[in-house]
């Protein structure tokens, strides 16, 4: 009796949180899906580069006078994309996505009043090159509305450049979050599905019972291993998104650890699929199929390569259920514009929903043996 009271189940956490992350450590796929995997989507399109094709995007500014000849020769001018913005919308948050390079405000004066035209061009500090790119082209378009008057263009119109200090939004900073969602929600699912199951099946866990260890703590091991293999996993990434592709941690190191507080939640959601799954499963051979159905329309669908406002609108409701959603649109949050937990509560809500549903449905359908 006295021998039991003695028995230490901290110890025997330990031991097996330090068996469970050798044994990853030592597997291939473990290492394919946590790290490599979202590396080399996040090497090729770091290398890419964060410069979009040679388009300047422009928008008209709310009130530009849009019946003039020269706003009629900028809309056929082919290196110029125009985009639709929303009524009300921020112009300072549409610069700051980067699809709109500028805004343009085209106003005709009255007859004899010189010059003809006042030219505002609403431009982002970030694409400073492509605004004075862009005052050349308008320049241009102003000297074909009247070829007579090259030399007097000043005389035309006025050109002003007001530039807004916004940060560049660069494609990695999209990305990123992106690959750091998916590899925590694959790594959870596909690694917590067929270790309990391995461990079931290979009577392991039945083994555990002869012994003084709580049920508890073999399911606590195996989670913490897990947590921070793919811990390690979010540092790799973002390390390498920060040194490699200048990925912007908007606050340093109180955003890494935000991005890091927020992987782990990402992590502990996303294991309730695993639970989940490997209580379900009749077989080792049908977790890749279960957990595929998972993971893959979060992988397509959750904001993870396109913004969901790009997919039909039929379909976005559906994206907007997914909890890899979530966890993107937190970590852009956090990462680019220095949003705080508090500024993200929605998100957090939304995924803890989520683990407190998964965790349910895995308290029923978890087995033991």
């Amino acid at each position: 009796m006295s021998a039991k009271h003695s028995y230490s189940n901290i110890k025997a956490l330990s031991a097996l949180i330090r068996a469970s992350l050798q044994s990853t450590f030592k597997s291939p796929s473990a290492i394919v899906f946590t790290i490599a995997f979202p590396l080399v989507f996040i090497l090729v399109f770091g290398f890419l580069g964060g410069d979009k094709m040679f388009k300047i995007g422009v928008a008209n500014l709310p009130g530009s006078d849009t019946t003039n000849e020269l706003y009629a020769g900028l809309r056929t001018a082919g290196v110029l994309q125009w985009v639709d913005i929303a009524e009300g919308a921020d112009v300072e948050s549409v610069l700051s996505d980067g699809d709109v390079t500028a805004f343009i405000d085209i106003q005709k004066q009255l007859d004899g009043v010189q010059p003809e035209y006042k030219i505002t061009l609403k431009g982002s500090s970030a694409q400073m090159d492509k605004v004075t790119q862009l005052k050349s082209i308008v320049r241009g378009a102003l000297q074909n509305s009247d070829p007579e008057i090259l030399s007097r263009t000043e005389a035309l119109a006025s050109i002003e450049v007001d530039v807004a200090t916004v940060r560049e939004f660069k494609t990695i900073d999209f990305i990123l979050p992106g690959q750091l969602g998916f590899s925590l929600l694959a790594g959870s699912v596909f690694g917590t599905a067929f270790i309990f199951f391995n461990l079931r099946e290979t009577l392991v866990l039945k083994r555990f019972f002869a012994t003084p260890v709580r049920r508890e703590i073999i399911v606590f091991s195996e989670g913490i291993a897990r947590m921070i293999f793919q811990l390690i996993g979010a540092v790799i990434i973002i390390a390498v998104g920060y040194w490699a592709f200048d990925y912007t941690l908007v606050n340093g190191a109180v955003t890494f650890l935000e991005m890091i507080l927020l992987s782990a939640l990402g992590i502990l959601v996303f294991m309730g699929f695993g639970f989940i799954i490997s209580g379900v499963a009749k077989n080792q051979a049908t977790i890749p199929p279960i957990s595929n159905l998972v993971t893959l329309p979060q992988f397509l669908l959750a904001g993870t390569f396109f913004p969901i406002d790009v997919f039909p609108k039929w379909l976005q409701p559906f994206c907007r259920i997914l909890p890899l959603t979530y966890l993107n649109d937190a970590m852009r949050k956090v990462a680019f514009e220095g949003a705080g937990f508090w500024e993200i509560k929605f998100d957090v809500f939304i995924l803890l929903g989520w683990g407190v549903v998964l965790y349910l449905i895995a308290s029923r359908v978890f087995k033991w043996e």
